[in-house]
């Protein structure tokens, strides 16, 4: 099988909008959640999210009138592929004879969320005529990795994935497998992510899926593993990574930051919202990782954990992590990065991959902020409060998702 490298990365998120302005505040501990003024103003019982501020869409998407065409995740995808695509010093547009071996697939959540119901609020208020010809384009999940292919000239594969939480590394994962198997040699893969509307936010706090406790102190309500934990908090965002085939790579003389070596995945089949006792699905998805890097448990040195800050998924995540990892779990540093960016939800997995290669990059691994009282039920270590300097071989990125979907990455140091 082909090898594959990470050759450029791109992020947009609550802690920064480009990677190096993220990854200083990871490692500093600075929480990207505050209080968010229209959940504020419509009466909801939860104001504090991880919003994405001082975007400018029209840098990177020309001619500027297709910004107001396009939904906002569809914004964020296109400003993360914008620096991941320079970094990994691509030509302008993919050369045609080159084009059908390049792709991008991404991942999302909820699609076109706000210009869906804006566009709701103008079929009400002003009548069918004034509904946005765009709307069906802003709404599509495909038009996410549609317009990128469009901007890049990418005319191998191009489709979305959908699997809630765990759609980023799905995405990562499937673009994986495209290069491995000969299907391409360049792909633009990760997640995006955009659903800050005050329904969205309804429906997961009267689903008890949300921290309601600490509205008066954002920067303390995602508290990943800490035994005072009460729900997650929202955020929005997006993480792109270059996917490449190492030769490839090679020979044009491409940065190459990191490899990925292994992806699994599984499904609970067992509830739509809740983990299966014992992480049973996650377990399986980390193990499949581990074969198909052809790795040891004892091999990991970091996760990344998917760490929400619920009460089940947290405990669930050590008890799987446990089962695969044995007498090395206790070895294992860990640590929810959701902790100051929210969870990204669709963009997570993208938004982890990228911080996951940042640490073998930089030799850091950022903290678990918030983590006050230990919790029985999480006796790992969680890199609590402060970063660490840490020079790591292998990093695990763990990613799971409303209807029992898990997704699993591994990546190495650069070859």
């Amino acid at each position: 099988m082909r090898r594959v490298v990470v050759t450029g990365m791109g992020v947009v998120c609550p802690v920064g909008n480009c990677v190096q302005q993220a990854w200083s505040a990871l490692m500093a501990g600075r929480s990207g959640i505050g209080t968010v003024s229209r959940w504020q103003e419509r009466g909801l019982a939860v104001t504090v999210g991880g919003e994405v501020h001082n975007l400018q869409p029209q840098d990177f998407i020309q001619p500027p009138k297709d910004v107001r065409r396009m939904d906002r995740l569809m914004h964020l995808a296109m400003a993360a592929a914008a620096e991941a695509w320079q970094q990994a010093g691509l030509p302008d547009k993919i050369a045609p004879q080159q084009a059908e071996k390049a792709g991008a697939i991404i991942g999302v959540g909820f699609v076109g969320l706000d210009f869906l119901l804006n566009m709701q609020d103008v079929l009400n208020q002003q009548g069918p005529q004034r509904v946005s010809p765009f709307l069906v384009p802003a709404m599509i999940s495909n038009l996410v990795p549609g317009h990128l292919s469009i901007r890049y000239g990418l005319k191998g594969g191009n489709w979305s994935v959908a699997s809630a939480c765990a759609s980023g590394n799905h995405a990562l994962g499937e673009a994986f497998s495209h290069i491995r198997q000969g299907h391409a040699d360049v792909m633009l893969a990760g997640g995006a992510e955009s659903a800050m509307h005050p329904l969205a936010a309804a429906g997961f706090c009267n689903m008890k899926a949300l921290c309601t406790s600490k509205n008066d102190a954002p920067q303390q309500a995602s508290r990943p593993f800490d035994r005072e934990r009460d729900g997650f908090v929202m955020g929005e965002g997006a993480g792109l990574l270059i996917l490449e085939e190492y030769k490839h790579a090679k020979k044009r003389g491409a940065p190459i930051l990191a490899e990925l070596v292994g992806y699994g995945f599984s499904s609970d089949a067992y509830h739509v919202t809740a983990p299966s006792p014992g992480g049973q699905g996650a377990q399986r998805a980390m193990i499949a990782a581990l074969q198909q890097a052809k790795m040891d448990p004892k091999d990991i040195d970091y996760i990344n954990a998917h760490g929400t800050s619920t009460p089940y998924n947290d405990a669930t995540e050590t008890q799987a992590i446990h089962a695969v990892f044995g007498s090395h779990a206790s070895k294992l540093q860990l640590s929810s990065t959701k902790s100051m960016t929210g969870h990204l939800l669709g963009a997570a997995g993208g938004v982890e991959a990228v911080f996951s290669v940042q640490s073998l990059q930089r030799g850091e691994l950022p903290p678990t902020i918030n983590y006050q009282t230990p919790d029985p039920e999480c006796d790992l270590d969680y890199v609590p409060n402060e970063g660490r300097q840490c020079r790591t071989q292998a990093v695990m990125s763990n990613s799971f998702g409303f209807g029992g979907s898990n997704a699993v990455l591994i990546f190495c140091r650069a070859p």
